[in-house]
């Protein structure tokens, strides 16, 4: 008797792990390479209702499940027991972890932040842990250094849906989508790539003349393969935007070769080894529909 009980609750409990797992056919799933991504949870458990909670994940698809599975399953301590939970939204495209750990920590700790602690949203009455949390988020994709990344803004869930309102509306750069995504490793991308990594370009950087030495001051244009020095495209693209060039990354430039519109963010994952996804026109506003 006790071996069924416990075979039932076991049942149970996959039956609640795959439910709240995302779900839907293998082309439902936007596949992105170098995944690096801050989600918002939220629990549907009636006892825990209200409750969310905010992490950083190289797998969304992988993570949701150990989220729903409690913490001898790799979950979080705070998600442990208080499920199910849902994975209402992601923020993705960031150049590495430690940037995407640096944004999840100012989302947790906004108060301990330099850069929010003078824009936290006053936290009304009637407003929901989500409502200030969303609210919250549009804010940080205002201020640097994360409105000059390409950022994507992902509804994995569009019941949750929140539209941006007031004077905080995130740059024009930054792409609101819906849909289902999952990670996609480096090595399978460069395995299956057409291109070549040594490219056709010049040796030397375009911008100064001079040498392009290390591998790791370079940075090559996904359009014609030219390499540049990364501070001499840096300071090119500055000047042309006509914005400071001491310490600032800049949001996006024309390539001086082949005058490619190109993100920055995109030039530092094709870098890293991305092809697929690195060809955005910032010159394309989002467009942030209604729930």
């Amino acid at each position: 008797m006790w071996c069924a009980d416990k075979e039932k609750k076991r049942n149970m409990s996959q039956a609640v792990t795959a439910a709240r797992s995302p779900r839907g056919r293998e082309d439902d799933f936007e596949e992105v390479e170098n995944f690096h991504g801050v989600y918002l949870l939220c629990s549907t458990n009636p006892k825990y209702k209200g409750w969310t909670y905010i992490g950083y994940t190289v797998d969304p698809n992988r993570r949701i499940v150990q989220h729903n599975k409690g913490r001898k399953h790799g979950g979080a301590f705070r998600t442990s027991n208080r499920g199910p939970w849902d994975m209402v939204l992601i923020v993705h495209g960031f150049p590495n972890d430690v940037s995407a750990l640096r944004f999840e920590w100012a989302w947790q700790h906004p108060k301990r932040s330099r850069r929010l602690r003078c824009i936290i949203p006053v936290k009304k009455s009637r407003m929901t842990k989500f409502q200030w949390l969303i609210e919250l988020l549009g804010r940080m994709l205002c201020v640097d250094p994360w409105c000059r990344l390409p950022l994507t803004l992902r509804w994995l869930m569009p019941k949750y849906k929140t539209p941006f309102t007031g004077e905080w509306i995130p740059p024009s750069h930054i792409q609101y989508v819906d849909g289902l995504v999952k990670s996609r490793r480096i090595r399978d991308v460069l395995e299956n790539s057409t291109h070549s990594a040594s490219g056709n370009g010049s040796s030397c950087c375009l911008v100064c003349g001079e040498d392009v030495a290390s591998v790791a001051d370079q940075l090559r244009c996904f359009g014609c393969y030219n390499k540049f020095h990364l501070r001499c495209l840096a300071d090119l693209f500055l000047r042309r935007s006509g914005e400071v060039t001491d310490g600032i990354v800049p949001v996006s430039g024309t390539c001086p070769t082949c005058d490619l519109q190109v993100m920055w963010g995109d030039l530092v994952r094709f870098k890293k080894g991305c092809f697929r996804d690195v060809f955005r026109d910032p010159s394309v506003p989002h467009q942030l529909s209604q729930p």
